[in-house]
């Protein structure tokens, strides 16, 4: 029960966003909605005074009359259109993009550590796909239904006053759609479900095949490639024509049985005509225009209660999967590192039984720059992730100027400690964006930024409003590097952790980003490098040799060589 409860509560929250500072247009719409159904019903009533007039049936206005209500009820009408046209689009609008919104806000909460384990496809189909169908399916069709609602009241009441006899009879002929439409509605929300999970594999297969282009291309497996994508696109419309099956199911048995109810209602207006029962031709014809809208409220019925229940299910869907690897929050701890990062007894496994880091232990001086070698697999990137917090199911501890990390809020970590990582992302936007992160900073600062990095020369030449293009493809490798570090930099983090920055790198430029880093004054710098090269290591104040997730020397460049360790071998047959 509490668990429901905290369901409805997540659904609540997301759904409140569609309605969240869009208030006023939500009152025009309902607006609109109710006065277009006032406006129908007046249309009803006036096509039954026309006929009455026309049979010679008594009526209440004469033929000017109802000219004038004519023009009056048009005129209303354009208005109508006219408001409806700017309030329900500005709804809809608003509604969707604060939904968005408001779902990747919380996103961005996500905790660092597990989200690079979660599936992305789930969110870029709640935010695509799904999204679409609840704005579609359920929200436009929302004003509608809430129309039809207030049609069939208002028809219910004009046609007992015409005709209790005849209102009866359309009431017992009505349960027709009604049980139609019914019986054939369950199944669209499991439906609607199916073709979410069907648009994760199909946006996921779509992302692994971009990404993986150059692979798919080297590998000549065009037809293995197409293959996998062909059979998640066909999964996805076969999901697609199920849904739209079921949705024209419950459509075709609501508009036949609706059908039917109206024929039966002519006929049974005939009849009492014909019989003496007062029911003149135009309140025969009006009867039978009113079941349409009663009728249009009965079909409509269970097909937008399968479309709530639909939309309710992929707004839990999304909310759910929100709800999960949260970021935690602890205490703050100063911006500059003073003392040091203190490692004992670290232990850290990805599955239960595989460790990948055993009891290591180590220390990093505030100020110094360390370099972590081994061979593949030893742990070392492993390393820089825990440092990171990227693992908080470690064993052991690992402090930062003697406080436990565990303890540490996130946002806090994050300004004490930047990673620069092999694969830098970079936005489609300009050099000084992709260094500032699209926020405010001096521009002395920036500079200093641009100078310490290495990037003076490209802004130079190319100036900062030069745009990267789609992930950094106007840039070379290591001016891509050089922005990672640069965003480092302005950041003023006193911690810099480096994965395998330049393994992607030529020899040469794969020198001068790692020399460039070398040169960061009073910058603690951990760097996990393969490149083993004597004029950087040389450098190092301290190097880290790992093997199988243990820590199997430690020392500077000269000590470690003289022991003619396993670093000495690794070093050797590098050469």
């Amino acid at each position: 029960m509490k668990k429901n409860r905290s369901a409805c509560a997540r659904r609540r929250q997301f759904s409140g966003q569609f309605y969240r500072n869009n208030r006023l247009n939500l009152a025009l719409t309902l607006l609109n909605t109710v006065l277009a159904a006032v406006l129908n019903l007046a249309i009803s009533w006036l096509l039954q005074q026309t006929i009455d007039l026309a049979t010679g049936a008594a009526a209440g206005l004469n033929l000017a009359q109802l000219g004038w209500a004519t023009a009056g009820l048009l005129a209303v009408c354009v208005v109508l259109d006219a408001s409806e046209a700017v309030a329900l689009p500005r709804f809809l609008s608003r509604a969707m993009g604060q939904y968005r919104e408001y779902a990747y806000g919380e996103l961005l909460k996500k905790n660092l550590a597990t989200f690079t384990e979660e599936n992305t496809a789930v969110y870029l189909s709640a935010l695509s796909n799904d999204a679409n169908s609840i704005e579609t399916n359920y929200l436009q069709k929302l004003f509608s239904f809430l129309g039809n609602a207030l049609l069939f009241a208002g028809s219910l009441a004009l046609m007992f006053w015409y005709s209790p006899p005849l209102t009866a009879v359309a009431l017992v002929l009505s349960a027709l759609p009604l049980a139609a439409s019914l019986l054939a509605g369950p199944g669209l929300a499991e439906a609607e479900e199916e073709v979410s999970r069907e648009n994760e594999g199909f946006v996921a297969s779509l992302k692994e095949g971009l990404n993986g282009f150059s692979v798919v291309k080297s590998f000549q497996a065009e037809k293995e490639a197409f293959a996998l994508f062909s059979g998640h696109s066909r999964s996805l419309q076969a999901a697609k024509c199920h849904r739209l099956r079921r949705g024209s199911v419950l459509s075709s048995v609501g508009s036949t049985a609706a059908a039917a109810a109206q024929l039966g209602v002519f006929l049974a207006g005939c009849w009492m005509a014909l019989s003496g029962w007062g029911v003149t031709a135009g309140e025969m014809v009006v009867f039978v225009n009113l079941m349409g809208y009663f009728n249009l409220f009965i079909s409509a019925l269970p097909d937008f209660l399968a479309n709530r229940a639909a939309a309710g299910a992929l707004i839990d869907k999304l909310a759910d999967a929100l709800a999960v690897n949260v970021q935690k929050q602890g205490r703050a701890v100063p911006g500059k590192l003073e003392e040091g990062i203190t490692i004992q007894e670290l232990s850290f496994s990805y599955k239960a039984g595989e460790e990948v880091l055993r009891g290591l232990s180590a220390r990093f001086e505030a100020g110094k720059s360390y370099a972590v070698v081994g061979g593949s697999g030893s742990g070392k990137s492993t390393l820089l992730k825990c440092l990171m917090a990227g693992g908080t199911g470690y064993e052991g501890e690992i402090r930062y100027d003697g406080v436990e990390l565990r303890q540490i809020s996130p946002d806090s970590l994050y300004d004490l400690v930047s990673l620069v990582e092999q694969n830098v992302f970079v936005f489609d936007s300009s050099v000084r964006d992709n260094i500032t992160m699209f926020r405010t900073f001096l521009e002395e600062k920036v500079e200093r930024a641009e100078r310490l990095s290495g990037l003076r020369g490209l802004v130079e030449e190319k100036g900062e409003g030069y745009r990267c293009g789609e992930n950094g493809k106007n840039l070379s490798g290591g001016e891509r590097q050089r922005i990672s570090i640069a965003r480092s930099l302005l950041r003023q983090s006193s911690v810099l952790l480096v994965d395998e920055a330049t393994a992607a790198l030529d020899r040469e430029t794969a020198f001068r980003v790692a020399g460039s880093i070398l040169d960061l004054e009073g910058l603690t710098r951990i760097v996990v490098t393969h490149a083993l090269d004597e004029a950087l290591l040389r450098r190092y104040d301290g190097i880290l040799v790992l093997k199988d997730g243990t820590l199997a020397e430690c020392g500077r460049f000269e000590e470690l060589m003289e022991r003619k360790g396993y670093f000495y071998s690794l070093y050797t047959v590098s050469q």
